[in-house]
């Protein structure tokens, strides 16, 4: 394959684009999740519900934005394998933004009942329709532009829109949290994080619109001109038939990264904040610098991907993180900030071995014409079995056990599961197929 046109430079735009544009969508989706373990199970559910109850709750709905992702996977990965990976990321990138916007505006259960929980779910799922499709897009138009040998380095700028839409979702309610009393956030100061995604629509807008569409899909549009009839093939059922198998063994080597991740940004704020009473503030100050240290992991790993290989370095990662597990909650339950600091630290750097690398790994799992289709599928099916379940069964443990060691044997688990599946996958991908980007 030819090498991709265009310069270093504007390489290295399109990577930085394509991760501005998933930080700017991940802000989005993780606003929600903070909200959830804060203020949700208080505002949209009814008063007289148990606390516990009410918590459960509002992690459902939380869950509910990760079963809705393996559906945006499917809509925007048949769009954008037939129409193109820009186009498909920028509707997801408006979708996200005003769903997240509304979110602000809706009543509360004392204004509107039943109502406002059913809403909240309306535009969770909206959310999670929206980040199933985001990720493959901006993943392929960094990948797909990537020079050879360097497809990990480039498929890494994209991972960075994790940690840094946590770092800027986190921000914004820290100051919220510091700026108000308890009850002024509860009442409304809640609702600017949500707002002020509409400003973020618009900087998505301008971002997208100067991305160029990945060099190997228009390769790829190219070559297939002359037969336009196999263009009209539906990629994804093209993928269900042809590579079901690496579809579900992705799928479970994701479900530990995204497990774990939301083990500790979402169900450990929520169990420091109303189990063991640490400040608000300064778990979420823990949060947003453990994040900071994850960005320069992500880039890190991902190019060290192209030296040592995708699955070596991903196996690793999910052993260290099934390790942490045990250290992870000891550490938050000495109430010691700089011990808490360096729980979420070394758990999200643990995380950054297996995630840095991940879009590319994923990405040289199927051809060019069904790549958006069958990689979108893989995260988001690890993502609605592993990230959506992981503060309701974290709650549940805790709530049976009063104990956090089942959550570490859990987690441990889920860690087990993804090295096995990364194990499995690498012998299901030929070697002449691991090229991308070359």
């Amino acid at each position: 394959m030819e090498p991709p046109a265009g310069n270093g430079a504007s390489l290295f735009k399109v990577a930085l684009t394509a991760g501005a544009g998933a930080t700017i969508e991940w802000y989005d989706f993780f606003v929600y999740g903070t909200a959830a373990a804060l203020v949700f199970p208080k505002i949209f559910f009814a008063a007289d519900l148990p606390p516990l109850v009410a918590q459960l709750a509002a992690f459902s709905t939380f869950a509910v934005g990760f079963v809705a992702r393996p559906f945006g996977g499917v809509v925007f990965g048949h769009f954008g394998d037939l129409f193109g990976r820009k186009r498909a990321l920028l509707v997801a990138l408006l979708s996200m933004g005003l769903a997240t916007t509304a979110i602000g505006f809706l009543p509360t259960y004392q204004d509107a009942g039943f109502v406002s929980p059913l809403l909240l779910l309306a535009l969770r799922f909206i959310q999670g329709i929206a980040v199933g499709g985001q990720w493959g897009g901006a993943a392929l138009m960094a990948i797909e532009s990537a020079p050879q040998g360097r497809s990990g380095y480039y498929g890494s700028f994209v991972q960075i829109g994790v940690p840094l839409g946590v770092v800027l979702s986190n921000m914004v309610f820290f100051l919220m949290v510091t700026a108000f009393p308890r009850d002024t956030f509860d009442a409304w100061g809640w609702r600017v994080p949500f707002i002020l995604s509409i400003a973020l629509v618009f900087v998505g807008i301008y971002i997208q619109t100067r991305l160029e569409e990945s060099v190997e899909f228009e390769k790829a549009t190219r070559s297939q001109a002359s037969a336009p009839e196999g263009r009209r093939k539906s990629p994804v059922l093209q993928v269900l038939i042809h590579h079901p198998r690496k579809i579900v063994l992705a799928g479970g080597a994701f479900i530990a990264s995204n497990t774990c991740f939301y083990a500790a940004i979402t169900y450990a704020v929520s169990y420091g904040d109303t189990v063991l009473h640490l400040s608000r503030g300064a778990l979420l100050a823990c949060v947003v610098a453990a994040s900071v240290v994850m960005v320069p992991g992500l880039l890190f790993f991902g190019a060290l991907s192209d030296r040592w290989g995708r699955s070596t370095l991903f196996m690793a990662g999910a052993a260290l993180t099934g390790l942490w597990s045990f250290a992870f909650f000891p550490l938050l339950e000495t109430l010691s900030y700089p011990a808490v600091l360096a729980a979420l630290t070394v758990e999200l750097v643990c995380l950054s071995v297996m995630y840095g690398p991940q879009a590319a790994l994923f990405a040289e799992l199927f051809p060019v014409e069904v790549r958006y289709s069958g990689a979108s599928l893989g995260y988001q099916l690890g993502a609605v079995i592993g990230g959506g379940c992981a503060p309701i069964v974290a709650t549940a443990l805790f709530a049976k056990y009063a104990s956090t060691l089942p959550i570490s044997v859990f987690l441990f688990g889920v860690c087990f599961i993804s090295l096995t599946c990364t194990y499995f996958l690498t012998r299901a991908v030929k070697p002449s197929s691991t090229s991308l980007g070359s």
